[in-house]
């Protein structure tokens, strides 16, 4: 059964496509995705602070890597499809990063089948946020190849590894590190018992977002489509391989399934708009958002899942 969060989301498309005025207030979407990205963040500090961190070491330069490594596996397929250079170097460089909402939505669904994983999972989605956009500029800048347009590369890592998202997950992890289970006690309350809930509230905003994306698919052609639907099972494999290479557990092959095939919505567009100005926004988000997203959520996460317990893998 699909998880009631996706649910929410479904609603948020339906509203939109029947032309309904349901809206969220600008404002308590900000909120609402500040506080998914703290309570993600601290969830995992507050398990990490009970393991020696040299131990992953391993997980985190391998993430990494693979991050950075997806752009380039997909950018010759988005130029297969006739893409510009510059729009398939933005493109390639959302699915190379991560979607911190897929995340939660993996973990909830995890949570509801008992199926058990790392928890400093959040960790992951940390690191390899950052290392793809990296592999996007750089391909933008090789196809430009003119020497006409430099990237400010302080201002641009800046920007990406302070913006509100990474930020947020890494403040979020640090403080659960440093205060532990016992330390992080009191706002219990507030930052873990209530977040699915939050969830279903931030899934029925971005279900509006995606539903006003759909009308958008025509006009970019088939290699949106292509991208958007075939990219996240085939990065879903690699994901999973990697992960049952690393000696996850079954619950950890399918959140590192699940990360490898979603698509950054939130960090990818601003630091594409800095370094690559040239491309088209409209087409990334709309493959990004409008369609890998909702793909991964309602029919991804579940066949990520399934595979993942096909695989096997250890205790967490």
């Amino acid at each position: 059964m699909i998880d009631v969060v996706v649910f929410f989301f479904l609603l948020g498309v339906f509203a939109r496509l029947v032309k309904s005025d349901l809206r969220l207030p600008e404002a308590l979407y900000e909120t609402l995705s500040i506080y998914l990205l703290l309570a993600i963040g601290l969830k995992g500090g507050i398990e990490l602070s009970k393991q020696p961190l040299a131990a992953l070491a391993p997980q985190v330069l391998v993430c990494m890597a693979l991050g950075f490594v997806i752009p380039f596996v997909l950018f010759p397929v988005a130029r297969a499809l006739r893409l510009s250079g510059v729009d398939s170097a933005a493109l390639v460089a959302h699915y190379g990063s991560v979607s911190v909402v897929t995340f939660a939505v993996a973990q909830a669904a995890l949570a509801r089948q008992g199926i058990a994983y790392e928890s400093h999972a959040a960790l992951w989605v940390a690191v390899m946020e950052a290392p793809g956009l990296v592999a996007g500029i750089l391909l933008a800048r090789w196809s430009l190849r003119d020497g006409a347009t430099r990237t400010n590369w302080s201002g641009l890592m800046h920007d990406v590894l302070f913006g509100k998202s990474v930020l947020l997950l890494l403040g979020g992890l640090v403080i659960g590190a440093v205060a532990g289970e016992a330390g992080t006690a009191p706002i219990k309350a507030v930052f873990v018992d209530p977040f699915k809930g939050v969830l279903a509230l931030f899934l029925l905003e971005l279900g509006l977002v995606a539903g006003g994306r759909l009308a958008e698919v025509r006009r970019f052609g088939p290699a949106v489509l292509v991208i958007g639907l075939l990219a996240p099972p085939l990065l879903a494999l690699a994901g999973a391989a990697t992960g049952w290479a690393l000696g996850l557990s079954t619950g950890g092959i399918a959140l590192l399934a699940t990360l490898a095939a979603s698509a950054s919505y939130i960090a990818a567009p601003t630091a594409m708009r800095i370094a690559v100005p040239q491309a088209n926004a409209a087409l990334s988000i709309t493959a990004a958002l409008g369609i890998t997203f909702p793909f991964n959520i309602v029919i991804g996460i579940p066949m990520y899942i399934a595979l993942a317990q096909r695989l096997g893998g250890t205790g967490p």
